[in-house]
């Protein structure tokens, strides 16, 4: 063994070979570097990570993005751990992102909820305060497969059937042992703010010291309904884990499943256009609003069609034209223009158009010009009035926001949030981030039609999901429906363009991290063809070869 460099935020220095990551942050200078993970060469890795190479290092603490992720996932696996401690007939199953934590169901012998919820919170935090150690290991695909078949965990044997190497890492925890999908925390202490609530039917599993359900957000709310009707849904194909879909690919059986997940779709959005339909005379505005890459879109597009099946004919409308010049942008915290801002939109015109066209009254809408960032002269707006038969689409960041139509009564106006709510599980224990299924969207996208990077699309993420925690998602409970964009099939497919799209990043970009996490991510996945996605699908509005035009 030799010396080896290592660079550090505050200095280099030289370590034996074979060195931890958590030994060279420990030497660091003044107080003890708080980390629960640290970046190497751009890639996250576990404290106990063993430095071979001249390398980069950088801490990663509990409140990064990064960090974050790393204590939830060492939190989930403690609960796991109490859980089969207190409860060792009884199965936890992780579902939708809720109330700022995890759903679960709960199946097996097991007390009323909330006896389980008081017992589960109270040993959790004790052995969260205690610093509960981690443990983790390597070891051979058939060892691993031979303990996971004595845990009756037949999920996890099923995912190692594509397991992408012969060496399977493994995290254990009061007894509870599962498979690494990513760094964990060297011990629990990280955890001891998160707790335990009841949330019939089933559990709720708060992160973060959070304190009961806000307005609006129990189990009838709008974001609930829309995550019981997905996994109905997925019930019925046969599809909630990855290796359900893994089992059903490798049997030639997609074709089915890819079908039943279309014609649901169809089905939700002809049920949206009935209920509008029902209200013809009344509703005359439809505002579709929802995050980045939930396919906004291509279901207005879709919704359209609908609407004209039951005798509606829809004119759209584009906030976009109603940006104030490039001058009046309000800025944000960074001195950068800020175009996410409702301030942004000429608030004033649009809410006198909107009123005089929901009024019958023909009036001239702006055209804006975004090379010139203004708006293009008076003789270039459009006209538009509607019809007795018409119905104007709305679809933009703040369409939702009351202050947005405020000018029209409330009747008039029916109001869809779209959302990208993933409900394929990795498995039991392990769920898919709802963010990363759009941001693997986004990527796709915007490196095959909107010539930006990879690196750039990972790199703008952060600021991207600030915008909707601030802008999009404080109003999708006051929607009059939901539509959940996702697809049970389709990571299978993203992943024929995402791998190759995560490997063009450059190797020391801070993008790296993340892009490293996906590719790993998508390694689960047993790959399908694009050539049976049908035309029409939502997911073609992130692939390419839609049957709508998005110019």
């Amino acid at each position: 063994m030799g010396m080896i460099q290592v660079e550090l935020p505050w200095g280099s220095t030289e370590v034996l070979e074979g060195t931890r990551v958590s030994d060279v942050l420990s030497a660091g200078p003044g107080e003890e570097v708080e980390a629960v993970a640290a970046c190497v060469n751009a890639r996250l890795v576990g404290l106990d990570f063993v430095l071979e190479a001249p390398s980069r290092v950088e801490p990663v603490g509990p409140t990064s993005l990064e960090g974050e992720e790393v204590v939830r996932r060492t939190a989930t696996l403690l609960l796991h751990g109490v859980c089969k401690k207190l409860y060792p007939l009884a199965r936890l199953k992780v579902g939708q992102s809720l109330r700022g934590g995890y759903h679960y169901t709960v199946s097996g012998e097991h007390p009323p909820m909330e006896e389980m919820a008081a017992a589960l919170q109270e040993e959790f935090r004790r052995e969260a305060e205690a610093g509960r150690q981690i443990v983790r290991q390597d070891v051979s695909l058939d060892a691993a497969l031979h303990l996971f078949r004595l845990q009756g965990e037949v999920q996890k044997t099923r995912l190692l059937r594509v397991w992408p190497s012969n060496r399977i890492p493994l995290v254990s925890c009061l007894g509870f042992t599962d498979l690494r999908h990513g760094p964990y925390a060297r011990s629990a202490f990280c955890c001891r703010r998160f707790h335990v609530e009841a949330y019939n039917p089933g559990l709720i599993f708060v992160f973060d010291g959070g304190a009961g359900p806000p307005a609006g957000q129990g189990n009838g709310s709008v974001l609930y309904r829309a995550y019981s009707e997905t996994r109905r849904w997925n019930d019925l194909i046969g599809v909630s884990t990855v290796a359900d879909l893994n089992d059903i690919c490798l049997a030639d059986e997609m074709r089915r499943v890819i079908q039943i997940a279309e014609g649901q779709h169809e089905k939700k959005i002809a049920e949206l256009a009935d209920r509008i339909a029902e209200r013809k005379g009344t509703a005359r505005v439809v505002c579709v609003a929802g995050p980045s890459s939930s396919g906004k879109t291509t279901f207005v597009k879709r919704l359209s069609i609908q609407l004209e099946v039951n005798g509606l004919v829809p004119q759209t409308l584009s906030l976009d034209d109603y940006y104030v010049d490039r001058e009046r942008t309000p800025l944000d915290e960074n001195g950068d223009y800020d175009f996410e801002a409702l301030e942004a939109i000429d608030l004033p015109l649009f809410h006198e158009h909107l009123a005089r066209l929901v009024d019958g009254e023909k009036v001239e809408t702006p055209v804006y010009d975004f090379r010139a960032g203004k708006r293009r002269p008076e003789s270039d707006w459009r006209p538009r009035q509607l019809a007795p038969n018409e119905i104007l689409l709305l679809e933009g960041i703040h369409a939702l926001n009351p202050a947005l139509t405020r000018s029209i009564p409330a009747e008039t106006n029916f109001k869809i949030f779209l959302n990208a709510l993933t409900q394929l599980c990795i498995d039991d224990h392990n769920r898919i981030r709802t963010s990363d299924a759009r941001l693997l969207r986004r990527i796709v996208r915007d490196r095959r039609y909107r010539g930006h990077t990879t690196e750039a699309t990972i790199q703008m993420w952060p600021k991207v999901r600030a915008g909707e925690e601030k802008h999009i998602f404080p109003y999708q409970e006051a929607c009059d429906a939901m539509f959940n964009s996702a697809l049970a099939y389709e990571t299978a497919v993203i992943r024929n363009f995402a791998v190759r799209y995560l490997l063009e990043i450059p190797e020391r970009s801070p993008s790296q991290a993340k892009g490293y996490q996906l590719r790993r991510f998508l390694d689960l996945f047993v790959p399908v063809w694009p050539d049976r996605v049908p035309a029409t699908s939502i997911l073609r509005e992130f692939i390419g070869g839609s049957a709508f035009s998005y110019k």
